[in-house]
């Protein structure tokens, strides 16, 4: 029986779970939430990778290029094309908002207004909130900008120290080693995980959550796969001369659990993992890129806020103009930047990109307490979009800066 399920590949198990537990949940109903606690275990097994695994990864990924300035290359290549990619989406979100209209006659006559959130640090404060007063701190709370920041200077302190370093270069090594083990064996119970979450997402909304607001969710659900599919599929057939089906196939268990879990961050570990064992990017990459676009690269979040936007300003009678509609862009892209990798995070965004055609502030607490009640729902397209999104650009970098496998990438996933 075991060498039967063992012989199924994981990605299959896991699709099989996400069908069964919608099935199940609609099924069950308000029952599911006892499942809860098996899907809340699975992804805190993840989350207890993720801050060892972005520290060993990354500086055994800096040591293993062994010069420094590659770096910057790198990182400049990640930023340039994350902001590109978020830019796009936001357009894509403002095209299906404006063509569908999602906010013609929304009803706000029985919502309660929810609070919205303190403003965000400014860039200035963000930037500096970077360098990490305890490098302790910052890896027990989790902060990966700061851990990022640590670990890059760690990683070329073994560098500059040339042999005197290589002894605690190897050990970190070891370690990341021993990381990608442990992630192998979370990931084998990630089909109970995934049922289980689908189970209570469906169980505890139900159809109901589509079928209440139905416009905005075949906007944001439709505007997301055009997304992936149009902006990521040419990046990677059109741009990288790769096939597209074989990096869709190798990222799809991370997609899994981004869309189950509502969490870049929580994916971090298994995104990894695809993507240097199903699509060949070396750690060089793998380990910088994708936690810093867990980070910053939210395009489900940019194109979700530009639909919101349009929603907004059609339910609420607002009329906007050529200039409101570039203002709206620019502003869900820098802001979708600063959100972080958690359930339902682009609500406190809000306010934000709402403020930027007059809406009030009363106006923006009613839509937050209008969305929040089904935001999961959507919040699972979001984050299946987001981390699409890391791996994509990943193997962009990855292939511009000679760090890809390509015959890793070619051949079936393992994952």
């Amino acid at each position: 029986m075991l060498r039967r399920w063992f012989a199924i590949t994981l990605w299959q198990r896991v699709l099989g779970a996400l069908v069964l537990g919608i099935g199940f949940g609609l099924v069950v109903g308000e029952a599911a939430v006892y499942l809860k606690p098996i899907g809340d275990a699975f992804v805190a097994a993840i989350r207890m990778l993720v801050v060892p695994l972005i520290f060993t990864t990354l500086v055994s990924g800096v040591t293993a290029m062994g010069e420094p300035a590659r770096l910057g290359s790198i990182g400049v290549r990640a930023i340039g094309l994350y902001l590109v990619t978020t830019l796009l989406a936001v357009s894509i979100g403002l095209g299906f908002g404006a063509l569908l209209e999602p906010g013609a006659g929304a009803d706000f006559s029985d919502v309660a207004p929810s609070p919205i959130a303190a403003d965000a640090p400014g860039l200035v404060e963000r930037l500096v909130n970077i360098i990490p007063t305890n490098p302790v701190d910052a890896l027990a709370s989790g902060d990966v900008l700061s851990i990022i920041f640590f670990a890059i200077l760690f990683g070329v302190g073994i560098l500059v120290l040339g042999e005197r370093g290589r002894p605690i270069g190897s050990v970190i090594e070891s370690g990341a080693e021993v990381m990608f083990q442990i992630t192998h064996w979370v990931m084998e119970a990630a089909p109970f995980g995934v049922f289980a979450l689908i189970a209570w997402v469906a169980g505890t909304k139900g159809i109901a959550t589509f079928q209440s607001i139905l416009t905005l969710t075949v906007a944001v659900y439709a505007g997301c796969l055009l997304h992936v599919g149009l902006v990521y599929g040419l990046l990677i057939r059109g741009v990288l001369g790769l096939p597209a089906v074989r990096f869709f196939r190798g990222i799809f268990d991370a997609q899994a659990v981004a869309y189950s879990t509502s969490s870049s961050s929580a994916t971090l570990p298994v995104t990894i993992s695809c993507a240097q064992e199903n699509l060949g990017i070396r750690p060089a990459v793998a380990s910088s890129v994708l936690p810093l676009g867990a980070t910053i690269n939210m395009d489900g979040t940019s194109l979700y806020l530009g639909i919101l936007a349009l929603f907004a300003a059609q339910a609420f009678g607002l009329s906007l103009e050529a200039a409101d509609y570039a203002m709206v862009a620019l502003t869900a892209t820098l802001a979708s930047v600063g959100a972080a990798g958690i359930p339902s995070a682009s609500l406190l965004l809000l306010a934000t990109v709402l403020s930027v055609f007059g809406a009030t502030p009363e106006q923006t607490a009613l839509m937050v307490g209008f969305i929040l009640p089904f935001d999961r729902v959507l919040d699972m397209m979001r984050t299946f979009t987001n981390v699409t999104g890391d791996a994509a650009v990943a193997t962009a970098v990855a292939k511009w800066e000679g760090e890809l496998d390509e015959e890793v990438f070619r051949t079936p996933a393992v994952v």
